[in-house]
């Protein structure tokens, strides 16, 4: 990732600023030292009275610019870190789902959140720190160097030594250890998220014990890992402070025998004696930059293989012109894979005319998901052709295929919010009554007005204060809202009795109205309710409809 690109003009201010405060620290020590060593020869007050007012000056001037160095310096990385997310999701929003394959959900979720927030701590705590540095240590130089050369270049060797020498060896002691901290959280947190979802069969057939032993075994390495870090720490504290004493004891020693020959004023012995540690308060956190630099790389590279990922669909140069409808859709000869040289399908033929109810059913694996995400250009086919109205789908915007082609997948997500908030997902605009219109249709309409809080009645995390079945009806209803003229449902009655799911299933289709509908599902008893079955390859006429019947109780 190009760390240029993070910089905003404020960075810039923060530098400024950060290295005018830093100035005024080692200004506040050199003329504090001048001004006691001086007024020990008991001079008239009046030659003393530019050194008061400067140290009254760097003094303020210290605290003042500080806070427009955090200030500004915080501002702009909380802008660039928005900057990242924004185009890291805008990116997902492309490559999503068929481009992630290769990611696994908890070590996605590690990348989006912690490792974004790697963004922060690469332009407060290394880029910042770095230029900082580089300011006053130059500046430091040349007021120790014009006093006392020997002493300058004491200075400036202490300063190369811990700002570029404890670094360097640093990262090649603890490259193993830092490089591996974020690579190590993200398997932690897949592992843990794995042992949570999985743990009730887990234990069933016992390999909870096994996967328990996994888990120790990534959080040993993540703390031998994070101890190492800690080491190099202490290590690189103990050189800057040997460096810091070395550069005062030559200070001392250089500017006692200037002093002691007449080239130096007594007075500017203390100069060069102090400044040192004004300027080691700065330079001194240059290790531990170098040291966050490490991890922050191994972020930044995680999260750019994320945006390195290839879209799986192609958005076409000169768009075709789509007809008004109503829509038909047509697979033709359609092959696909998620993983190149892997298909999932082969040969795959149907057609959706407009109004029709179709089931697609199969056993689990056998590709029925595999053709909704073609239909919804989630993936593009590996061969054949898929048309909408005689027009290739490749060659439509795939947004503009998701504003007619909506799909309802078996995991839709609430989000935790309130059903207000999760139906206008859909449409934003919406007006009460367009979404109470909706949950009409979808059967909650009763439900929800005898609701305490009606439409503004909090769902919870994942919709979890919801049942199966109201989850599913307002997921429905959202899609309701948002128009779609093709449906596709995914597995809507999936852990239900077969009683419960005939009934919201009638109730579903009934709700679809006059849009075209494709029912995946693998209950095979949904002939009755659908004008025909397609088992992958095979298509056959079903029963009449049935009426819809009554809707299932909330």
């Amino acid at each position: 990732m190009n760390y240029l690109r993070l910089l905003r003009p404020g960075f810039w201010i923060a530098v400024l600023a950060g290295a005018a405060a830093a100035g005024c620290a080692v200004g506040l020590m050199a003329t504090s030292a001048w001004l006691i060593s001086r007024a020990a020869l008991h001079p008239p007050v009046l030659h003393l009275m530019v050194a008061i007012v400067a140290v009254r000056a760097f003094g303020v001037g210290r605290g003042a610019l500080r806070y427009v160095e955090r200030l500004t310096g915080h501002d702009a990385a909380l802008r660039a870190l928005g900057s990242v997310r924004v185009r890291l999701f805008t990116h997902l929003a492309k490559v999503a789902p068929a481009g992630l394959a290769g990611f696994r959900r908890a070590d996605l979720a590690q990348r989006l959140a912690a490792d974004v927030d790697a963004v922060l701590d690469l332009l407060t705590r290394v880029l910042l720190p770095y230029a900082v540095a580089l300011v006053v240590g130059a500046g430091s130089v040349m007021l120790i160097g014009a006093l006392s050369p020997i002493a300058g270049v004491t200075l400036a060797a202490g300063i190369l030594l811990v700002g570029l020498g404890v670094p360097m060896l640093q990262a090649r002691a603890a490259r193993r250890a830092d490089g591996r901290l974020a690579p190590l959280r993200g398997e932690l947190a897949t592992q843990a998220a794995d042992l949570l979802h999985g743990l009730p069969d887990l234990v069933a057939y016992g390999a909870a014990a096994d996967r328990l032993d996994r888990l120790a075994a990534t959080g040993a390495a993540l703390r031998a890992a994070e101890r190492r870090s800690s080491l190099m720490a202490g290590m690189a504290a103990a050189v800057t402070a040997l460096a810091t004493g070395f550069s005062v004891l030559v200070g001392l020693a250089a500017g006692a025998v200037a002093v002691r020959s007449g080239d130096l004023h007594g007075e500017l012995l203390a100069v060069i004696v102090l400044t040192p540690l004004a300027v080691f308060e700065t330079v001194g956190t240059l290790p531990a930059a170098a040291q966050r630099f490490a991890a922050c790389r191994a972020s930044m590279r995680r999260l750019a293989e994320v945006m390195a990922t290839a879209s799986p669909v192609t958005e076409p140069l000169s768009p075709a012109a789509l007809p008004v409808g109503p829509h038909t859709l047509r697979l033709t000869d359609v092959g696909a894979a998620w993983v190149p040289g892997r298909p999932v399908l082969q040969d795959v033929n149907l057609t959706l005319a407009p109004g029709d109810r179709v089931a697609l059913v199969g056993p689990s694996g056998s590709g029925k998901s595999t053709i909704a995400a073609l239909l919804v250009r989630f993936l593009d086919p590996a061969g054949g052709r898929i048309t909408l109205d005689g027009v290739d789908l490749r060659d439509i915007p795939s947004d503009r295929v998701r504003q007619i082609v909506g799909y309802l997948p078996e995991d839709a997500y609430l989000f935790d919010t309130t059903i207000a908030a999760n139906l206008r997902i859909a449409k934003p605009g919406a007006t009460d009554d367009e979404l109470r219109e909706a949950l009409t249709q979808a059967r909650l309409r009763d439900w929800v007005d005898g609701l305490p809080a009606g439409l503004e009645t909090a769902v919870g995390e994942h919709g979890m204060e919801l049942s199966g079945g109201e989850r599913r009806r307002l997921a429905l209803a959202r899609a309701l809202l948002a128009g779609f003229e093709v449906l596709i449902l995914d597995e809507p009655t999936e852990h239900l009795d077969d009683d419960t799911a005939a009934a919201l299933t009638r109730d579903l289709l009934a709700a679809a109205g006059t849009r075209t509908v494709l029912l995946i599902t693998h209950r095979p008893g949904i002939a009755a309710e659908v004008d025909r079955v397609v088992t992958l390859g095979q298509e056959k006429a079903a029963p009449a409809r049935v009426p819809a019947g009554e809707p299932l109780p909330a």
